[in-house]
């Protein structure tokens, strides 16, 4: 598996999927950054830099992590802390989860006194244009040692820095190589002798299958219903090509109207219609609406990142075979085959430059790209990380993670990510019409006006540093 993810991302640096080198509007921000950066790390470390002690970690103190708690939960930065606690016994670390990245640390940011470490991810995660500037510069870690005396650079996968890295600066430490597809049960499609639909048609048809099973189709929950978006925007993409990705990621008039993006839209407006979707998800709690899947088993089929398995393990039916596929496209005609998916680093760490202990929050880091927290997190996550040479061939047991090799090595160059939701902070507003349109209660003209009306509202705004993918 090692050997194909490493392929994986070279291919990614080479469609320039990421894009993050051309994000030239933020240096202004990032050059203004005052206290960020090395310097203001050195101040407040306290301790003496050495090979074990790259950052001067003082030995005592105190260190605060605050963690999205999504699917792959918490504890591994619990996991790492425990590591680093073991090489300081003084330091006091403190760990804690939340769902609401941004709603709880932002003022934090704002009133100068955030968190040593964050995991800036999920739903409510912090748009990275409004916190670029308070970011400090990571490249030390990946330069140091890590726990068994390796480089750490050299320990991961190429391209590790690149989703993190805007206008040449490397502040966010993505730890998870992340696949997005669609997932199913392989032993319930082997029951009934279905086959993973390739096209848009083919969905519609399995879901005639499912309706006269008395099952449905998809689910979705209130928190979640953007995945529909993903996959929506993932399709797309395949089946337009750069043309769409470009549009989308550089907020260009009318992208949300292109072909490629309407064809997909009106598939799933014809399976609301159809009653495909299980009903009530915009009242219910996504790993609720989730659990209908993976443990009910009352939708065939549902849109997610490598992490579903993980995240539904205490609520998924014995011998379900979680397995992924790839996103359907409107028809065979489309700029990329079938076998594309999207793929990249995620889960984006960040150590703010005004901490208490910007030295400790990059020694978690180190002990979290540790081989023994990087195989306690694909052991336990069921989902690979940064850290080459950890999961083994047989997944650990997971048919998910086994399906994501399967996927990756299927997709050879046609691996392709984009960042416009994450970076401008998008999926909080997005949610609202997404909810409302797999309700059934706007159609896929509102829906589209709804999102066209949310990017152009961030692409006329001056005040908000943009993207500039080419």
């Amino acid at each position: 598996m090692s050997d194909q993810i490493g392929r994986f991302d070279r291919r990614t640096l080479l469609r320039g999927a990421l894009a993050t080198a051309a994000l030239a509007p933020l240096s202004s921000a990032l050059a203004a950054c005052a206290g960020g950066g090395d310097d203001n790390s050195n101040k407040q470390s306290g301790g003496k830099k050495s090979a074990t002690n790259p950052f001067g970690l003082a030995e005592t103190g105190s260190v605060e992590a605050v963690i999205f708690n999504g699917g792959y939960g918490y504890d591994y930065v619990t996991f790492a802390a425990d590591q680093v606690k073991k090489k300081f016994s003084g330091v006091k670390i403190k760990v804690s989860p939340t769902t609401k990245i941004a709603t709880e640390l932002q003022p934090r940011f704002v009133g100068g006194n955030p968190p040593d470490l964050i995991d800036n991810s999920g739903a409510d995660a912090i748009g990275f244009n409004t916190i670029a500037a308070q970011l400090s510069t990571l490249d030390d870690v990946f330069d140091a040692n890590n726990y068994e005396g390796t480089k750490i650079l050299d320990s991961l996968y190429p391209g590790a820095k690149d989703p993190g890295t805007f206008d040449g600066k490397f502040v966010a430490l993505n730890y998870v190589m992340t696949v997005y597809a669609v997932w199913y049960s392989q032993s319930l499609f082997d029951a009934n002798g279905w086959t993973p639909p390739k096209t848009w048609d083919e969905a519609i048809a399995l879901g005639q299958k499912a309706k006269a099973k008395g099952k449905y189709l998809w689910v979705w929950g209130k928190e979640a219903a953007t995945y529909y978006q993903t996959m929506l925007v993932d399709s797309s993409i395949k089946q337009g090509g750069d043309e769409v990705r470009l549009a989308l990621e550089n907020l260009q008039p009318k992208c949300w109207s292109l072909p490629a993006v309407q064809s997909g839209i009106k598939a799933l407006e014809t399976m609301v219609k159809e009653k495909m979707f299980v009903p009530g998800g915009a009242g219910t709690q996504f790993t609720a609406a989730q659990a209908k899947w993976s443990q009910d088993q009352q939708a065939l089929l549902y849109p997610s990142g490598g992490w579903i398995e993980n995240e539904m393990k205490d609520a998924t039916k014995p011998d379900f075979k979680m397995t992924g596929f790839p996103t359907p496209t409107s028809d065979t005609s489309s700029s990329m085959p079938y076998e594309a998916i999207r793929a990249g680093a995620g889960e984006p760490f960040v150590v703010p430059s005004q901490g208490k202990n910007v030295a400790g929050g990059k020694e978690i880091l180190r002990a979290m790209l540790s081989k023994d927290a990087a195989t306690n997190f694909s052991k336990t996550r069921l989902a690979p990380t940064i850290v080459k040479g950890i999961v083994p061939a047989d997944g650990f047991g997971s048919t998910a993670l086994v399906s994501q090799t399967s996927m990756l090595d299927s997709a050879g160059d046609n691996i392709f990510n984009y960042q416009f939701v994450d970076y401008y902070g998008l999926n909080t507003d997005q949610l609202v019409p997404w909810n409302s349109f797999l309700s059934g209660a706007i159609d896929g003209a509102a829906l589209t006006k709804a999102l066209q009306d949310i990017t152009d509202k961030v692409a006329n705004d001056s005040s908000v540093k943009k993207l500039k993918i080419t």
